[in-house]
């Protein structure tokens, strides 16, 4: 799934934080615009289910106490779309299971080309005279 159009963005920490220490107002502004910029680039179906996700963590940082309890919340929110029942690796496994299950084993009759050449370890070696 990519946008529309190429979204490129430069950011810069220093000025996004000092705007977040002197206006927390227009940096939460300033944050909601760009993520709507970004999110409309989307086709829709893509764009619904992107704002359904920005939707859980925008709750996600409400509902913490500190902005360090917030970023916990979505750290265990990526862990479990990586690792959870309906995360990624479920599902890479299930499809590395499914194709290892159905398809036939490779057979392509290659055989290896090169030659190995055995090093000896220093100890083997024989000195020049």
């Amino acid at each position: 799934m990519q946008p529309a159009n190429n979204f490129c963005f430069a950011f810069d920490f220093d000025e996004w934080a000092a705007l977040a220490r002197t206006d927390p107002q227009a940096f939460e502004a300033r944050r909601v615009a760009l993520i709507e910029d970004y999110l409309g680039q989307f086709p829709n179906p893509e764009q619904q289910r992107l704002r359904g996700l920005q939707f859980r963590i925008d709750m996600e940082r409400r509902r913490a106490r500190t902005p360090m309890a917030g970023c916990l919340r979505l750290s265990a929110m990526m862990w479990d779309s990586l690792l959870g029942d309906q995360g990624l690796k479920h599902a890479l496994d299930a499809l590395r299971r499914q194709t290892t299950d159905s398809a036939p084993p490779r057979q392509c009759g290659l055989r290896p080309a090169g030659r190995v050449i055995p090093f000896r370890s220093p100890r083997t070696r024989q000195s020049p005279d």
